[in-house]
């Protein structure tokens, strides 16, 4: 599975959040993931697993507990790629905006 993939569920959205504020052990983000989705262990362990199999995070041991980090490269080449898109969103941004203040020239010319 590919990074947008991976990313295309919002438990593993939320796992890469919670990684990206900094490096976790399994142990933290499987309570953290339970409490927030009501899952269970075994299934946060293969979501876990399947962000390993994307690259978009490795881990290492650490004694008995196994902590993960965000590999940035995969994020930076989704960046890339969102990048190359953006002119989808900017010409509607551009548009909003200028209805935007359209509405406050409207609204100071009324008061």
């Amino acid at each position: 599975m590919n990074a947008l993939g991976a990313l295309g569920d919002p438990v593993r959205r939320r796992i890469v959040e919670l990684i990206g504020a900094g490096e976790r052990t399994a142990g933290e983000l499987v309570e953290r993931i339970i409490d927030e989705f009501d899952l269970t262990q075994p299934a946060v362990s293969r979501h876990l697993r399947v962000l390993r199999e994307a690259g978009l995070t490795s881990v290492r041991p650490s004694g008995t507990r196994r902590i993960y980090k965000v590999e940035p490269q995969p994020l930076r080449e989704l960046e890339g790629w969102l990048d190359g898109l953006g002119r989808f969103w900017r010409q509607g941004l551009g548009a909003l905006d200028t209805e935007v203040r359209r509405g406050i020239q409207e609204r100071k010319e009324v008061e």
